[in-house]
Formats: structure tokens, C-alpha cells, sequence
């Protein structure tokens, strides 16, 4: 992830930087989870009771779900290439309540833009568990035009 060349916009503009911090730290996380294809650090991001929307638009409700179609489908989806994540938005629905709105751009070995994914454009929605924040629903879309920034 290169937040440090995204300006990402937060609402409420005076939301704690500590959790808009580790919100972007959570996400550059499933960032990493994703490129390394470490399905047990990816399944950690997530809430017992999450529901996410994979890139294959299928619905899996539960940890149990998802870590079982994650544990197929992980393994070897980046060998090819890889995936960069910025956090784009932060919206505190509650202070507890986040969701983040994040740009995935798909690359190839030689770090190209691929051809078949090029881009994602998901929402997360992470639940604040004590000092943790967790994904409670995600919805992993693919984008079928180049965006224009």
C-alpha cells in the first residue's frame, strides 16, 4: 500500500487519528495477507459472524465460510502476480463503526497492470473490538473500466 501518496478523506474530518491509523494499518495488513497468500493472517481480520462478497461476486456468511472457500482459493491466486491496496475514505458510522473504502490495482509479475483484473474499488466495514477492528461485512468489487482519478 502507498499511503503516503493517497490523500485518504475521513468523515467526521476530526475523527482520532489513532483509528484512522489503524484502520489503514488493518487494511495495508490484508494487503500483505493477500500478496503473501497467508490465509490463517487474512482469516484474522475477520469478525465470527462477517459477511463478504469474494472477487467472484460469492457471498460467504460466517468465519466458517470464508475461511473455508479462503483455504481453496488463497493458495496460489497470487503467483502470477500481485495486488496493491490504498485506503481512498474512512467513514466513522459509529466510533466503533468504520468502513473503509479502498482501490485494489491487480499487477502482473513484472508489475504491468493485468489485463483480466485490473482494478477493484471495495468497501470493508470493520467493528472495533477493544483495541482491534475487525471486518464485519466486505464487499470485493471488480471494476470493469480504468478509473479516471
Amino acid at each position: 500500500m502507498n499511503s503516503a501518496t493517497t490523500v485518504v478523506t475521513v468523515h467526521p474530518p476530526d475523527a482520532p487519528s489513532i483509528d484512522t491509523d489503524a484502520l489503514i494499518e488493518r487494511v495495508s495488513t490484508l494487503e500483505r495477507c493477500q500478496r503473501q497468500e497467508d490465509v490463517d493472517g487474512f482469516l484474522d481480520l475477520f469478525d465470527e459472524s462477517a459477511v463478504w462478497v469474494n472477487g467472484a461476486g460469492r457471498r460467504l456468511i460466517g468465519l466458517s465460510e470464508i475461511a473455508e472457500v479462503t483455504r481453496q482459493v488463497l493458495p496460489g491466486a497470487f503467483a502470477t502476480g500481485s495486488v496493491n491496496i490504498e485506503v481512498q475514505h474512512i467513514l466513522f458510522i459509529r466510533p466503533d463503526v468504520a468502513l473503509t473504502g479502498v482501490r485494489q490495482a491487480y499487477v502482473d509479475a513484472d508489475g504491468r497492470p493485468a489485463a483480466e483484473w485490473p482494478f477493484g474499488s471495495p468497501s470493508y466495514v470493520w467493528r472495533r473490538s477493544g483495541d482491534t477492528w475487525q471486518i464485519v461485512a466486505g464487499q470485493n468489487t471488480a471494476v470493469v473500466e480504468t478509473p479516471t482519478e
